[in-house]
């Protein structure tokens, strides 16, 4: 175990690194020493993030940015020390930030949106047992781990130095986002009846007849018009890889 005033001085000087302006070095390190590691450990931080989050970096402009950064570093106690995973961290600090004022209200989507296409490429997520070739509507059908419906407020996508709306408009924005079987991730702009369709794929292990049903339920649809033409959804996102084909057993999920 370390000697407590050893211990001590590594708080210190962790706590100084971190927040240099509101924590003090710890006594006998010339500043021109300890300069050096500021400036290093905070810029492999900013370097990192700015190229995880393009858009918000150009949007916000240097100072802002670093601004942020700082904030970023000074405050968040991360949950991970792997820095594949800072820019998740990242995110989590800008949402729990979403409510105090100076925050720019779109800042914390836009980021999630940002962060989303890191997060699907590195996934390791593996499905369960399924059937490939199983019956969409009878069976169970299992959306892959690889693939994410989002819904904004903001217009995410579009959002950049010459277009910052200062309300979001009416309707919000739903996307697919899907890692391929190329191992790329795409993004892809769905109707709200198909965000809400892959919605429930992702929370109830129903059938897709009791999916469709629910949903033409909710919108006063006809049944059997909704089941035709979500049946040809559902097909069309099979063969997209979004559905993988359908659960061997109705175990993995929840019950209706």
């Amino acid at each position: 175990m370390l000697p407590d005033t050893l211990r001590e001085q590594q708080f210190t000087l962790a706590r100084h690194l971190r927040d240099p302006v509101g924590q003090p070095p710890p006594p006998g390190i010339e500043e021109r020493r300890i300069r050096v590691y500021r400036e290093l450990f905070f810029n492999n931080i900013e370097g990192l993030l700015a190229n995880g989050f393009p858009v918000i970096h150009e949007i916000l402009g240097k100072t802002k940015w670093r601004t942020l950064v700082r904030a970023f570093y000074a405050d968040h106690r991360s949950q991970t020390p792997l820095f594949a995973e800072i820019a998740g961290e990242f995110v989590a600090f800008l949402d729990g930030r979403a409510d105090e004022a100076g925050m720019p209200p779109w800042l914390p989507e836009l980021a999630h949106y940002e962060w989303v296409e890191q997060a699907l490429f590195v996934s390791d997520a593996q499905p369960p047992e399924h059937d490939p070739e199983g019956d969409l509507l009878d069976g169970v059908p299992l959306l892959s781990p690889l693939a994410l419906p989002l819904a904004y407020l903001w217009p995410v996508a579009e959002l950049g130095p010459s277009f910052v709306p200062d309300a979001p408009p009416s309707e919000p924005t739903t996307l697919l986002v899907h890692r391929d079987a190329e191992h790329q991730v795409r993004f892809a702009r769905i109707a709200p009846m198909a965000y809400r369709l892959l919605v429930s794929l992702q929370t109830n292990a129903w059938t897709g007849r009791e999916h469709l049903a629910a949903l033409a339920a909710e919108t006063g649809s006809d049944i059997a018009e909704f089941e035709s033409s979500g049946l040809l959804l559902l097909q069309q996102l099979r063969s997209q890889g979004v559905v993988l084909g359908t659960l061997m057993s109705r175990e993995h999920g929840n019950e209706r």
